[in-house]
């Protein structure tokens, strides 16, 4: 970590990072078995095809087991293979495992599997069933990065996780040895209020730790604000889609028309009803429901008790795939970005 302790920051944390679903295949239930992992296992297959799509669109980083990845409800042993072959077959490119769990020794574990299979970078969520404080949300991050020795990053998903990060939380944390970014949920709308939220952040961080956006319908905005990273959801699914909505917003920078110009381009035509679905459905199941749609991985993914989409919700993500034009069974690449853009 003696370089993140200079302040030299590495790339793992900035650009475009995709967050990876995690394929389950259904097993029979059998109420009589209490090998309660037996019900489903991981679709090892399928999920090094979505580790390769990633690379194949040239994304910055590939996150996995965040809670796109649907991390607590897999066993260790599912965990430890997601890192594993997310790593063998990223092709050089940086992967994050996500380690969050509800007690800290098991984190800690998280954090040895997780470098030992070669993970470039940890994600920590404030996983906990009893509400934390801000006291016990630092003493957890001091544990990690006292035992870590690649970057971490400081996941702030309280819509998931039921805990809101304070500035002042942020500037604690961050000054912790090891820490190279924050996750940050959406900024407030508008050019002008997202520009002082961000940096605000930043002037409470040290220089080396990054600040990446969080929300795809505010991805344009938060980048234009001053994120250094956008972590993806949609780039999971649509990777390629995502790295040109990433270079549009650099682009527009802080020029508030060409801000204006991305964010309208970014929550319009093709990609509009997928965004409107993500609010209506969480990020999770749609875009599980677009990856079965477009045959990325098969149906019943999501590990037990969740459940995917309604009929009612698949018709919705099935017309906005066809209004795109990405309901297309070879998957060609660039055509899905073309559609898409």
């Amino acid at each position: 970590m003696d370089a993140l302790q200079q302040g030299v920051v590495t790339d793992v944390v900035r650009g475009v990072s995709a967050f990876l679903l995690t394929p389950m295949r259904a097993g029979e239930v059998d109420p009589s078995n209490v090998d309660l992992g037996s019900q489903s296992e991981l679709d090892e297959a399928t999920f090094v095809g979505l580790v390769e799509r990633a690379v194949a669109a040239n994304v910055d980083s590939i996150a996995v087991l965040g809670s796109t990845g649907s991390y607590m409800y897999l066993t260790a042993a599912e965990r430890e293979r997601v890192v594993q072959l997310a790593v063998q077959h990223a092709a050089g490119t940086p992967v994050l495992a996500g380690v969050g769990a509800i007690s800290t020794s098991e984190v800690l574990h998280h954090v040895r599997v997780a470098e030992a299979a070669g993970a470039s970078g940890l994600i920590v969520a404030t996983v906990s069933y009893q509400r934390l404080n801000d006291d016990e949300v630092f003493g957890l991050f001091e544990e990690v990065t006292a035992g870590a020795n690649v970057p971490v990053v400081v996941y702030d998903n309280p819509t998931t996780t039921g805990f809101t990060f304070s500035l002042n939380l942020y500037a604690r944390v961050a000054a912790l040895p090891g820490v190279a970014s924050i996750k940050v949920p959406p900024p407030p709308a508008g050019l002008e209020a997202a520009t002082a939220h961000i940096s605000a952040i930043r002037e409470r961080l040290p220089a080396h730790v990054t600040i990446g956006v969080s929300g795809d319908a505010s991805a344009a905005l938060g980048i234009a604000a001053g994120c250094d990273a956008w972590y993806s959801v949609i780039a999971g699914v649509l990777p390629r889609a995502a790295m040109q909505r990433a270079r549009e917003a650099r682009e527009a920078g802080f020029d508030p028309d060409r801000v204006v110009a991305a964010e309208t381009t970014w929550a319009s035509g093709a990609l509009q009803s997928l965004l409107a679905l993500f609010a209506d459905y969480g990020s999770l199941r749609v875009a599980t429901a677009v990856a079965e749609e477009l045959g990325l991985i098969g149906e019943g993914s999501l590990p037990r008790p969740l459940h995917g989409l309604s009929a009612a919700g698949r018709d919705r993500v099935r017309e906005a795939l066809r209004v795109s034009g990405c309901l297309d069974s070879d998957l060609d690449l660039d055509r899905v970005a073309e559609a898409v853009s």
